[in-house]
């Protein structure tokens, strides 16, 4: 399972619409080329350095079965990022999120 920190009225719009066009939190697929994910022991990372200024509740972490997913998963090191990190190359299948968590670091 891998990890992806979602605004939660993002994540409730893709939901109703079908789909999850975000990679990042300002950027689409579209922009970047993958979704950003990461392991259970990188998402508070990502929360602390992306998401510091927005409260828990604002956030929801997608829980990502990647045998639902209709894109590759790749796990590298990019932008000098000082691990490796779970990316799909694709947006996030609606219908692979197994999970939602409210977030409390």
């Amino acid at each position: 399972m891998i990890l992806h920190l979602a605004i939660r009225r993002e994540w409730d719009q893709a939901r109703a619409a079908g789909r999850y066009p975000w990679s990042t939190r300002g950027a689409t697929v579209a922009d970047v080329g993958y979704t950003h994910c990461s392991f259970e022991h990188q998402w508070r990372g990502v929360r602390e350095r992306f998401y510091a200024d927005l409260a828990d509740d604002e956030l929801v972490l997608l829980e990502i079965d990647e045998s639902r997913l209709s894109s590759k998963v790749v796990v590298e090191r990019l932008d000098g990022a000082p691990d490796d990190f779970p990316h799909i190359y694709g947006e996030i299948d609606v219908v692979a999120v197994v999970g939602e968590r409210s977030i409390r670091v």
